[in-house]
């Protein structure tokens, strides 16, 4: 499947550093989740790489490696502005020290973003922070996207294949 084409407005609102959810299934199609503790989007949206701590995402870690499916939602806290993107070929490593600055950056962000509605800054460094050993970096092309912001376009299609 062709990648998804995202609006400008958007990707800038992924790559900032907002609330990402990833979620998979395995081959009963039970459902796993997990909180990312980081994220990365290319600035054509092709790629996009979410970190998950390992210890605590073991059974969503197994599911992807399996099926290759993937479901991350993007939510800006401060306004639910929300996409979802889905993919069916994900692909896993070990996060490594270049992707450290970028893990920064999106602490920063959402330290920023949940400050904006009343958590402070060590609960979001609680939540979010991991040694860079127990990260696994899910790397994907989203193949289709969705507006999951609260209101009448929840759940439309978003984007336009090339």
């Amino acid at each position: 499947m062709p990648p998804v084409q995202l609006p400008p407005d958007l990707l800038a609102l992924m790559d900032k550093g907002v609330s990402v959810i990833v979620g998979s299934r395995d081959a009963a199609l039970r459902p796993s989740l997990m909180r990312a503790v980081g994220s990365q989007v290319s600035a054509d949206g092709s790629l996009v790489t979410v970190f998950l701590a390992r210890r605590q995402s073991q059974q969503l870690i197994r599911d992807i490696a399996a099926t290759g499916h993937i479901a991350v939602v993007f939510s800006q806290p401060s306004t639910h502005r929300t996409v979802q993107l889905k993919a069916t070929r994900a692909s896993m490593r070990d996060a490594v020290p270049a992707d450290a600055p970028g893990l920064a950056a999106y602490l920063a962000s959402m330290e920023h973003e949940l400050r904006q509605v009343g958590i402070e800054p060590h609960l979001t460094r609680a939540i979010l922070t991991r040694q860079l050993h127990d990260l696994v970096a899910v790397s994907f092309t989203p193949e289709q996207a969705f507006d999951q912001t609260p209101g009448p376009r929840a759940g439309a299609p978003l984007g336009e294949h090339p």
